[in-house]
C-alpha cells in the first residue's frame, strides 16, 4: 500500500512560473489547484491553461474562484480597460509597472489558506519570482514572511506554511527546472493582452521569450508578433528587451 502523502494547495494561474511550481507540488504532495479569475483581460485564456496544467499533472481537484474586486476598483492595466498594456521597455523591473494589480497575491493566498484549513493541507505553494521579473511588490520574500505571521496568528492550528520555491530563481533557471520536473510548459499562458496568440511585446511575453532564449530552448507556444531579426530595428528590440543587453550593431 502506498504511503499517504501530505496535501498542498497550489495557486495556479496558468502561467509559466505557476506551472513549474505546480509540477513540483505534484511531485511532492497530493496537490489541489486554486485558480482565480479576477477580471483580467485574459481571464478565460488563463483559466483554460490552468485547467489543462492541473489535469496534465494529475491534481486531485481544481477550484475556480471569481473575484470581482479588482475589476471594480481598476488601477491596473490588467483589469482596467482605460489603462493600456504597454510594450516592454529595456529596463524591466526598474519600477513597478502599470500591470501591477494592487495587493493581488494577498487575496489569492487568503483563499488558498482557507481551503487548506478545510482540506487539512499543511502547505500552500505559489510561483512568485522576485529576481529577473517585473518588480511587483507582492513577489518579494518579505511579503511572504509577513503573510506567514498572519497564518500563525489567524488560523486554527497556525501551522500552514506558504512555500515559494521559485522566488530566488532567474527565469531561465525556471525554464530549465520545468523541463527537469516535467512541467507542461506548452499548456501555459503568460501574455497580458492576447487570447489565442501571445502578443510577443508585453512585459510578460518578453520576460518569457528572454528566459527560453537564455536557457537555449525554444518556447513551445505561438506568438502573434516576434521581432524580425532580419531588420536592424527588430534586432535592436530583441537585444535590448528579450536578451536584456545593449545592441551589438552601431
Amino acid at each position: 500500500m502506498q504511503p499517504v502523502r501530505e496535501r498542498a494547495v497550489v495557486c495556479l494561474s496558468g502561467g509559466m512560473d505557476s506551472c513549474v511550481c505546480a509540477a513540483l507540488a505534484a511531485r511532492d504532495y497530493d496537490a489541489f489547484a486554486l485558480h482565480c479569475s479576477y477580471g483580467q483581460r485574459t481571464e478565460e485564456r488563463e483559466l483554460r491553461s490552468a485547467r489543462a496544467v492541473a489535469e496534465a499533472l494529475g491534481f486531485q481537484e481544481f477550484l475556480h474562484l471569481r473575484l470581482d474586486i479588482f475589476r471594480r476598483i481598476g488601477g491596473s492595466a490588467l483589469t482596467d480597460a482605460h489603462i493600456e498594456v504597454p510594450a516592454a521597455g529595456a529596463e524591466i523591473g526598474a519600477q513597478i509597472p502599470v500591470t501591477y494589480v494592487p495587493f493581488r497575491n494577498a487575496h489569492f493566498l487568503s483563499a488558498a489558506v482557507s481551503w487548506a484549513e478545510v482540506l487539512g493541507a499543511k502547505a500552500v505553494l505559489i510561483g512568485a519570482v522576485e529576481q529577473d521579473s517585473s518588480g511587483y511588490p507582492d513577489c518579494r520574500p518579505a511579503y511572504y514572511e509577513a503573510f506567514q505571521g498572519l497564518i500563525r496568528a489567524g488560523t486554527r492550528e497556525g501551522d500552514i506554511v506558504v512555500r515559494t520555491p521559485l522566488i530566488h530563481m532567474q527565469k531561465k533557471e525556471i525554464v530549465a527546472l520545468g523541463l527537469e520536473v516535467g512541467a507542461p510548459l506548452e499548456l501555459t499562458w503568460s501574455c497580458y493582452s492576447g487570447s489565442e496568440l501571445a502578443c510577443g511585446v508585453c512585459e510578460s511575453c518578453v520576460l518569457r521569450l528572454r528566459a527560453f532564449e537564455q536557457a537555449g530552448i525554444r518556447d513551445p507556444i505561438r506568438y502573434a508578433t516576434q521581432p524580425d531579426l532580419g531588420t536592424e530595428a527588430g534586432m535592436e528590440f530583441y537585444e535590448r528587451a528579450v536578451l536584456g543587453g545593449e545592441p551589438r550593431h552601431p
